[in-house]
């Protein structure tokens, strides 16, 4: 869908940002490194346009998005401090979402290779959906695509927190599945309440994956014959243990992995807070482990 949107060329000027590449396209978007000639800061802006009545979807994702980003001021959450409608108020042709430029690769292409960096990185991700449950909001599509990890000049690891097209209030029934069949909550697939808990089972299916290289049953498989799920949550087959694909990895951590992924919200962790918490204590307990064998080699 993308090959039919207006496109802009390097030195154009869009909304008072001059267009210096493109650096990716969505199913109705195209996103532009674009400089603010005033102060010369450097941003990503995103253009989805209105093609036809099908766009008006991506449309009503991206102002949703720049909505919920712009009540948050985490540092692992992208920002994005400005939106731009374009065309007129009685025909809208497209908006512009004027974004952090995140630079760096997401989990799903590339992990940090030790220990303690991507148990850091998990748990920046983790605070950062800490706070969006503590203001009222779900992000809803928590996977490894979805988490850009950088360094920066000294060597850190940062985690960013991307793509809040699908977030949405605390409580909220949405009108059709929405998710990624591999990392989905049941209660998504059943279109029960979307709550916090979603956020934690879409997060321990995702260290699960990155740790492991390998995707635990959901309700939802990859074919349509299992599109809409089995109603009954008893025959979610259940993941291996963590732990039996990866004896090396601390057993705290395995633990809480399998805790996230419980079927049943109710016997998930009880926040994204109690999940920060557990996440720093291994990251200490990784770190302390990696100077004493460094000791004793």
């Amino acid at each position: 869908m993308s090959d039919n949107l207006p496109t802009f060329k390097k030195g154009d000027m869009v909304e008072g940002y001059r267009i210096m590449s493109e650096i990716g396209r969505g199913a109705a978007s195209i996103i532009y490194l674009v400089q603010d000639p005033k102060n010369k800061q450097v941003w990503a802006l995103k253009h989805v346009a209105k093609t036809n009545p099908k766009s008006q979807r991506f449309m009503d994702q991206a102002e949703i998005e720049y909505k919920i980003a712009s009540q948050l001021d985490h540092d692992s959450i992208r920002k994005i401090p400005k939106m731009i409608k374009t065309g007129s108020i009685l025909k809208s042709t497209g908006l512009i979402l004027v974004m952090e430029l995140v630079d760096g690769i997401s989990l799903h292409e590339e992990k940090p290779e030790l220990l303690d960096e991507l148990v850091d990185v998990f748990r920046q991700t983790a605070s950062a959906l800490a706070q969006m449950h503590d203001r009222g909001f779900v992000h809803a599509d928590m996977k490894p695509h979805n988490v850009i990890v950088g360094r920066s000049l000294g060597g850190k690891l940062s985690a960013k927190l991307i793509d809040l097209g699908q977030s949405c209030k605390s409580g909220t029934i949405k009108k059709r599945i929405q998710g990624t069949p591999d990392y989905i909550a049941p209660e998504q697939v059943h279109r029960r309440e979307i709550t916090p808990k979603t956020d934690m089972y879409n997060f321990g299916a995702t260290m699960y994956w990155v740790l492991s290289g390998k995707n635990i049953p959901t309700a939802m498989g990859t074919s349509q014959d299992s599109l809409m799920g089995s109603r009954d949550d008893a025959l979610i087959e259940r993941p291996i243990p963590i732990s039996e694909i990866l004896p090396d990895i601390p057993e705290r951590l395995c633990d809480l992995i399998m805790h996230c992924v419980e079927v049943d919200p109710d016997k998930r962790p009880g926040s994204m807070d109690d999940v920060t918490n557990k996440l720093d204590l291994i990251l200490g307990i990784v770190r302390a482990d990696a100077v004493e064998a460094n000791k004793t080699s």
